[in-house]
């Protein structure tokens, strides 16, 4: 883990907030949605199946203490959970807070509409708040 390399998709559309165990934890930086990102800090991985039995379950652990603090934040009646590898051919968890109503209601989130980016401040508050929700530095 520690020759790590994030794809720069995923580097240019999420902001690190801190590592976990086995994962990295960062925001997708669209303010429309409470979206994490979890993405492990294994290379050449692009699937569930191909980390070994103790990371999944690092990542099960990691994935149900998000989707919690997730679940948590205002507004969230449903979380979307998706494990993806097949565009950036590394695997990453998305982690979405859904409400009736949101701007891709009852759709998914992938491909409706362009972000909404965070201006600089704004992104640096949601990176400390979820820090602090996490307890992760």
């Amino acid at each position: 883990m520690t020759d790590f390399v994030l794809d720069p998709r995923l580097a240019a559309d999420t902001a690190f907030i801190a590592d976990g165990p086995l994962s990295q934890v960062r925001l997708m930086d669209d303010t429309r949605f409470p979206w994490l990102v979890l993405v492990p800090r294994v290379n050449g991985v692009s699937e569930w199946l191909e980390l070994d039995g103790g990371q999944q379950r690092l990542l099960l652990a990691e994935i149900n203490q998000t989707g919690q603090l997730i679940r948590a934040q205002p507004g969230v009646e449903k979380l979307n959970i998706g494990a993806l590898g097949n565009i950036v051919r590394q695997l990453h968890v998305h982690l979405i807070g859904r409400h009736e109503g949101d701007p891709a209601w009852p759709g998914p989130v992938w491909g409706h509409g362009a972000a909404v980016r965070h201006g600089p401040a704004a992104l640096a508050a949601q990176i400390d708040a979820w820090r602090r929700r996490l307890r992760l530095r």
